[in-house]
């Protein structure tokens, strides 16, 4: 699997405030993600967005749901696709 450039420096999604910091983060991800697809088949990007999206803090409102970021898992998406691992669905 090939690490893309901006991988050291891009934020999982908007309600972050900084990068993750362990150096293995997108390797753990695509794991989780091919493991996710596995027990549940069919599942796309918003999918996706929705199971790693957090609450955004708001500091003194209260914190809403936000979704992660989805060019994260269709980068994954498309390296598990090369790689052989997922195919895609005929159906769409």
């Amino acid at each position: 699997m090939e690490l893309p450039e901006w991988v050291d420096i891009v934020k999982t999604a908007r309600f972050k405030e900084l990068p993750p910091n362990d150096p293995d983060w997108y390797y753990i991800r695509a794991a989780s993600i091919a493991r996710k697809i596995y027990l549940r088949q069919g599942i796309g990007i918003g999918g996706f967005q929705t199971i790693y999206g957090g609450r955004q803090r708001n500091g003194s409102r209260p914190p809403h749901f936000c979704k992660s970021s989805g060019a994260i898992s269709r980068n994954i998406l498309q390296e598990l696709q090369k790689m052989g691992i997922i195919d895609v669905d005929p159906k769409g």
